[in-house]
């Protein structure tokens, strides 16, 4: 499998929280020839399982999230759509931004509504509007035709196709975390011919967005021995403080932390050393903002590590990756998986 075009294939779902449908069926269409059974939860998460050559084997859960933020309509103002968020939304990044609007009838094209500046009062040109100044212009004409168009509920995402930036990085929108969801569908396709001495299970979560619900409950049915919750972090840019960023082309990023659990990230570090893998250390004084949060208190606990993608542009339209970071990731869950045995 390609990543890139992987990567490609599944950011080009549309698939905000509670509204993965799409991108998931994607998902298992591409994850049935790598695993031993699938199945969709009542939630919606999609779990596939690859099986060990022995029976007394332990189970280790991979976990990346299919949902990307979004918008969902919640009312009608003289035909424009009223909206809000679902996810972590930025309303400054809003005004004139291209949407697609998901009805059962087929998408709708649409433009977030932005007053010309020559309009705007002095003292407000400056400012950031609020998220209920907003409205989305699907070109309806009457607040008949859009309620009739557009039931309340519809999910909204945003329109921007992935596209190549430079030699090695990916840009586009849901990025966050489809490309996390690639990675492991290269790892499964990597270990695919190979007998492993553990299970795995592989879980493509819903609703991460807005809570991690999908791995919560996800982690609670496969009853993992230990887990890898993979996803996006902060990536360095002009604007942002070193302290809080990982570096693009610096390779895997191994969360350490409370919320990794010292047995896992010591393993990740020690391969990526013997296998010179590039990554680097991130440090989370707290919670990790990942699905390892709900993954790890699962039941009686599970052991859990956190890997992260450098993403630049979080939440937006224009989230980069590179690619190089993310086939270092690809490598390093690859040779963890086959690391694990009997000694787990």
């Amino acid at each position: 499998m390609d990543l890139k075009q992987l990567i490609v294939k599944l950011a080009s779902q549309p698939g905000p929280s509670g509204f993965e449908t799409s991108a998931n069926r994607t998902a298992e269409e591409l994850m049935t020839p790598l695993v031993d059974e699938i199945r969709t939860d009542v939630l919606g998460n999609v779990i596939g399982l690859r099986r060990a050559h022995r029976e007394d084997a332990r189970t280790v859960m991979l976990d990346a999230h299919m949902d990307e933020v979004g918008l969902i309509v919640t009312g009608y103002e003289q035909g424009a759509l009223r909206f809000h968020k679902l996810g972590g939304v930025d309303p400054r990044i809003l005004p004139a931004l291209e949407v697609t609007i998901h009805t059962k009838e087929g998408d709708l094209r649409g433009v977030v509504d932005v007053l010309p500046p020559h309009v705007v009062p002095p003292a407000d040109r400056e400012k950031p509007l609020a998220m209920d100044r907003l409205f989305i212009d699907a070109g309806f004409e009457s607040e008949e035709e859009a309620k009739k168009r557009v039931p309340l509920g519809t999910p909204v995402t945003y329109s921007t196709p992935c596209f190549e930036m430079g030699e090695h990085q990916l840009a586009g929108k849901a990025l966050d975390d489809r490309s996390c969801a690639a990675i492991l569908l290269a790892v499964m396709d990597a270990l695919k011919d190979e007998p492993l001495d553990v299970n795995v299970a592989v879980n493509m979560a819903v609703q991460e967005e807005v809570g991690g619900w999908g791995a919560m409950t996800a982690a609670f049915g496969i009853r993992p021995d230990c887990a890898v919750a993979l996803d996006v972090t902060f990536a360095t840019t002009p604007n942002t403080p070193p302290e809080k960023s990982m570096k693009m082309n610096g390779g895997a990023a191994i969360g350490v932390g409370p919320a990794a659990a010292r047995s896992v990230s010591d393993r990740l570090e020690a391969l990526a050393r013997e296998k010179n893998i590039p990554y680097q250390i991130e440090v989370m004084g707290g919670s990790s903002g990942t699905d390892a949060d709900d993954i790890q208190v699962s039941r009686t606990g599970v052991a859990t590590g956190v890997v992260s993608l450098p993403l630049k542009y979080m939440h937006t339209p224009v989230e980069v990756i590179d690619l190089r970071d993310a086939q270092a990731v690809v490598d390093l869950l690859t040779a963890w998986i086959r690391s694990l045995g009997e000694e787990m």
